[in-house]
């Protein structure tokens, strides 16, 4: 090969490595999943609207759950378990109950809950649909990378094995 024909050749990779890049770069800020999520807003427990935008930077494991369904309350432990060990590596736990109030509150304060527990009104089974959870089943689990964007979602109860090798990849 002439020196010439593999400057050319180099050169032809290098842009399509590039636009292959961009165009993923792209995907990412146009997904569907992560805008619903980003748009949208929740109380907290003591009534101040919040967005998952403030964890931005930080891995944030989303947990939709209820008081209702046992499952989510089994998960629980292992959620604020996770908080304390994955906190220093950017790290946090965000609940987002589908649920009414009073009963949140009282059940977090009863098991003293220590991650951020925030409140979906009946449109919270809609965004998790949008999320791809068509069935709207609990406990469903999006895992959100530093930048924000959807980087998994889990429907059904959590196993500690699935969480170490999804937050390994996240926070490498």
């Amino acid at each position: 090969m002439t020196p010439q024909r593999r400057n050319i050749v180099v050169a032809g990779v290098v842009a399509a490595t590039a636009l292959g890049a961009g165009a993923f770069v792209a995907l990412q800020r146009s997904d569907p999943k992560a805008g619903a999520l980003a748009s949208a807003r929740f109380a907290d427990l003591h009534g101040k609207t919040r967005a998952l935008s403030e964890w931005q930077g930080k891995v944030v494991v989303v947990n939709f759950w209820a008081t209702w369904c046992a499952p989510c309350l089994e998960e629980i432990p292992l959620l604020m378990t996770l908080r304390r060990a994955q906190a220093a590596r950017g790290v946090e736990i965000v609940g987002i109950a589908v649920d009414q109030a009073a009963k949140v509150g009282e059940f977090a304060a009863k098991l003293r809950i220590d991650y951020p527990i925030l409140l979906a009104d009946a449109g919270g089974l809609d965004l998790i649909r949008s999320l791809g959870n068509k069935s709207g089943g609990l406990p469903f689990t999006v895992f959100l990378d530093r930048a924000g964007s959807v980087a998994r979602t889990k429907l059904g109860i959590l196993k500690q094995p699935e969480l170490d090798s999804v937050l390994a990849a996240l926070t490498a």
